[in-house]
């Protein structure tokens, strides 16, 4: 739970201290330091942070201040207030983005964290994708992310041709991709590259402790490497 917690904005020790006073409830500080292995500076001031969210309250009980986590719903009315804040400076945030973009561009993208800006792109586009690469083993913070990139393809209806090499066949038969076509061709890819074709962007990702990721927008090059990926899809197998 303490991956999920980060991903909606939390730091891992402002999860792993509320996540501490949701199991424990009611709680002396020095419990809190001892069960997070926090020092004691780090835990006020990381509590007295969680009450400002008003995630946490703080009792006097015999002289004694307990720290405890309100009802856990303050979660989702704390994503929906920094939802509300986003909506209101959207506009003016969309309007100084179009003024300084240009036509063709290059995104650079470094960290795990970062992936997310590539796979919202390739919702918000909106269009079907192509993907070349071979199956790579991802950890379970993205893990979550990826199962919530098919889940919003389905929902917009996006759909998906991969190709594979053939050595990742004896993976890929296990999962269920939705809304996809797949089909393997030998040595496709012999690194830990993917590629993803969509609209007039291509985005490729070297997956690695700390990935790499880049968007190209440039429609000649976008259609180069659609026509390449035809070309191999057309000799590759099911």
């Amino acid at each position: 739970m303490q991956s999920e917690l980060e991903e909606i904005g939390l730091t891992a020790v402002e999860a792993k201290v509320y996540l501490t006073l949701v199991k424990k409830g009611p709680s002396l500080a020095g419990l809190i330091t001892k069960e997070t292995g926090t020092h004691r500076r780090t835990t006020y001031d990381i509590l007295y942070r969680l009450r400002s969210k008003g995630l946490i309250s703080n009792i006097i009980i015999e002289n004694k201040r307990y720290f405890e986590a309100v009802n856990p719903d303050r979660l989702l009315e704390l994503l929906k207030e920094k939802e509300d804040i986003l909506k209101n400076i959207l506009p003016d945030l969309k309007n100084f983005y179009k003024s300084n973009k240009s036509k063709n561009e290059v995104l650079f993208f470094r960290g795990k964290q970062a992936l997310k800006t590539v796979f919202d792109d390739l919702i918000r586009e909106g269009k079907e994708i192509i993907f070349i690469g071979k199956f790579i083993e991802i950890n379970e913070l993205l893990n979550i992310y990826t199962s919530r990139f098919d889940a919003k393809r389905i929902e917009k209806k996006i759909y998906i041709k991969m190709l594979f090499d053939l050595e990742s066949r004896k993976f890929i038969l296990n999962k269920r991709i939705p809304l996809s076509e797949i089909k393997y061709l030998s040595s496709v890819i012999n690194s830990n590259m993917s590629i993803y074709v969509y609209g007039n962007n291509i985005s490729l990702i070297v997956w690695k402790d700390e990935p790499i990721s880049i968007i190209i927008r440039e429609k000649d090059m976008t259609d180069g490497f659609r026509s390449y990926f035809n070309i191999m899809w057309n000799i590759s197998r099911k």
